[in-house]
This record gives structure tokens, C-alpha cells and sequence, in this order.
């Protein structure tokens, strides 16, 4: 009853906070602070719900759990972050990201291959990763490289059309300015059409921090070494141990929210003249 009663204050506590941050003039802290209340918000009330309802570890354990856990696993968790996250996610986000960059530039400079390039990749964006994550295992091993084939599978598309459609995003009579000043495809491109595809670019990059790291997770459950987080969450459950899963959760978790803040301080930084990032 005592847990019960500390999950409904919590909520209480935490609904009161926002609201009062609500009321204030928006700045910096405070779009901090709502997310941060809000968190620790739901960890206290996961807490107070699980020990006050003696929900079983097995089911869902606490967050003290989980944390404990956390603490005494760091140097598994630490060598699972590296073979998923630094091998496999990252490896495949810079190749998948950076072949899909290029062919978004032979598309805008020969049409045709719009043709024949965009309905391909849309036909291999939408075949399902659990179906191919299994081919790619075989072909490229059990190692990360397979993680990484699968990786780029389900960046490429994204990036690809979020690329084609910034490099059309300039306005006629830019285009016909730059005619007049005699500048080439290739100036043309670099001092017009590439900066204002940027947003694009960029939409597209954020988009595959996401997709880079469940593809290199799930790739994981069809063949790895003995590491991986992947292979780490598929054996814990086997083995009953949900803490350590839930402690792979939370990397992963932090792992993508760090990669994908990193994409938008970078945006924010090359993006500084679009009107989305002026204040």
C-alpha cells in the first residue's frame, strides 16, 4: 500500500511541476525540465506500481533492479555497445547513408535513372528486415559485417529520396540566376542546390539513427559471436534474466538518442540560415 501510495503522489507531484512549467514563458530550461520531470515522473511511478502491486521480476522488473543490474554489468554492456552500436549501426549508416548520397547526385544529374533507380529502392525498403537479416547473415557471416549489410539496406532508401527531393527544392528563378552567371551543373550544384537540400539531406540522416540501430539489433537475433546486443537480449530471455535485457534496453536507448541529438546540433550548425532554426 505504501509503494501504491508513493506511485500516486509521484504522479501527482510530477503532473503539478508541468503544469507550472507550462504556465511560463517558454525558454530553454524549461523545455529541458518538462522531458526530465516527466521521466523521473514515470521511473517513480514504474517503481511504486511494481513493488506496491508485487509485480514479479520476470514480468517487468523495477528500475532499482534494472539499475542495479546496469551497474554490475558495465563491462558486457560496454563490449555489446561496441560490436552493435560502434560495428555494426555505425559501419552501416556511413556506407548505406553516404552510396545513397551519391546516387541521389547521379540521379539529379541524369534524370533517367530516376526511372529505373527510385522504384528499385522502393521495392528493398519495403521488403521486411527479418526476412532479409537471415540472407545477409549467410553472405556476409555471422560477424558485424552482416549487421552492417543490413544496416545500410534500411538506411539507403530514406536517405536516398530525402536526398532527391532536396537536390529539387530550389526555385526557378534561382536556377535561371545561376544560368545567367554561366555557373556549371557542378557550381550550380554545390553553391545553390546542395546547401538548400540540407534540411533534407539532414531529415534523412535523422531518420536512419533509428533504423541503424534496430536493424543492427534485430540482424543479431539470426546469427552472431558471442557478444552483441542482439544476441545478448535473445539469451537473456531465454535464460529468464529481464533485468539485463532491460539494461540492454536502456543502452540502446541512450545510444540512439545521443545519435540522433548529434544529427540535430549538426544540422543546427550547417542548417543556421533555414527558418526552422531561427529563434
Amino acid at each position: 500500500m505504501i509503494w501504491l501510495v508513493f506511485a500516486v503522489l509521484a504522479w501527482g507531484l510530477g503532473w503539478w511541476i508541468n503544469v507550472l512549467l507550462a504556465r511560463r514563458r517558454p525558454s530553454r530550461w524549461a523545455s529541458l525540465a518538462a522531458p526530465l520531470v516527466f521521466g523521473i515522473t514515470l521511473i517513480a511511478v514504474w517503481e511504486g506500481m511494481v513493488r506496491g502491486l508485487s509485480i514479479s521480476q520476470v514480468l517487468l522488473p523495477a528500475p532499482t533492479a534494472i539499475a542495479a543490474r546496469f551497474v554490475t554489468s558495465t563491462d558486457i554492456l560496454w563490449v555489446d555497445f561496441v560490436q552493435t552500436v560502434l560495428k555494426g549501426a555505425l559501419s552501416g549508416y556511413v556506407i548505406g547513408c553516404g552510396a545513397a548520397f551519391l546516387i541521389a547526385v547521379m540521379i539529379d544529374r541524369f534524370p533517367f535513372l530516376q526511372r529505373g533507380l527510385l522504384p528499385v529502392g522502393n521495392f528493398v525498403a519495403a521488403l521486411p528486415v527479418i526476412g532479409m537479416a537471415p540472407i545477409l547473415v549467410m553472405w556476409f557471416g555471422f560477424d558485424w559485417q552482416s549487421k552492417a549489410a543490413v544496416v545500410v539496406v534500411m538506411v539507403f532508401f530514406p536517405m536516398l529520396v530525402n536526398t532527391v527531393q532536396g537536390l529539387q527544392a530550389t526555385e526557378a528563378m534561382q536556377r535561371d540566376l545561376m544560368r545567367t552567371y554561366a555557373a556549371s551543373y557542378w557550381v550550380t550544384l554545390i553553391k545553390l542546390r546542395l546547401p538548400a537540400a540540407m534540411p533534407f539531406v539532414f531529415n534523412g540522416l535523422k531518420i536512419g539513427t533509428t533504423l541503424a540501430l534496430i536493424g543492427a539489433i534485430v540482424a543479431e537475433f539470426f546469427g552472431s559471436p558471442v557478444r552483441g546486443m542482439g544476441f545478448r537480449i535473445s539469451t537473456s530471455v531465454g535464460q529468464l534474466a529481464l533485468d539485463l535485457v532491460w539494461a540492454e534496453i536502456v543502452v540502446a536507448a541512450i545510444a540512439g538518442s545521443a545519435f540522433y541529438g548529434a544529427m540535430s546540433l549538426l544540422e543546427r550548425a550547417v542548417t543556421f540560415w533555414h527558418p526552422s532554426q531561427r529563434r
